[in-house]
């Protein structure tokens, strides 16, 4: 990928992004890899933020079946029966969430129709191939399809961030402590992308 100018390629409608929520492969706070914990709260918010973007699906990737049905329980309260009645909005936002093993299942899924599609890893951390906001943003519309990843716990593991495309910058605030919640991150991530 070159860098670019910020600007808006021409294209025939909105790129199709999907988001990684990833439990697995990511780093605690020593650099080990490892598991995290699923947070509903995550799953909830993330959702609504997808469906306010028209992101395709929200993936969310752990290995433990335990937290797996975890997040299933949560998307069935607001996809069917009363939860699905109570707020139908809310019905749409949690029938964006896929449950998958692994990121190669999440891939594989999104990839099933065979198009290209750009895999852009996040991190608080930065890295070697750090792209722009707007680097970023021109590649998804140029490309027409891309997954961004996001990690849990001290974010994703670097064998994640060595498969991917491209590494989106961090988000800088004003002071140097740099570790927003997931949900934050995505939202202004989101913005800043697609606004």
């Amino acid at each position: 990928m070159s860098k670019k100018e910020d600007s808006y390629p021409a294209t025939t409608g909105r790129p199709e992004l999907a988001i990684g929520l990833v439990h697995n492969p990511v780093v605690n706070k020593y650099g080990e890899t490892v598991t995290s914990s699923i947070t509903t709260i995550d799953v909830h918010d993330m959702a609504r933020m997808c469906k306010t973007f028209d992101i395709s699906a929200l993936y969310v990737v752990t290995p433990l079946k335990s937290h797996q049905r975890l997040v299933e329980r949560v998307a069935k309260h607001w996809t069917s029966g009363f939860g699905a009645e109570y707020n139908p909005s809310r019905k749409k936002a949690l029938g964006l969430v896929k449950v998958v093993d692994s990121i190669d299942d999440m891939l594989n899924n999104f990839s099933s129709e065979g198009r290209a599609y750009l895999l852009i890893a996040t991190s608080g951390r930065g890295g070697d191939k750090v792209f722009s906001f707007p680097e970023v943003r021109n590649a998804i519309w140029e490309t027409g399809r891309a997954v961004l990843l996001f990690g849990t716990a001290h974010g994703l593991a670097g064998s994640v961030i060595g498969r991917a495309n491209m590494l989106l910058e961090p988000i800088r605030g004003v002071s140097d402590y740099n570790h927003l919640p997931v949900r934050a991150a995505v939202a202004i991530i989101l913005d800043r992308l697609l606004s």
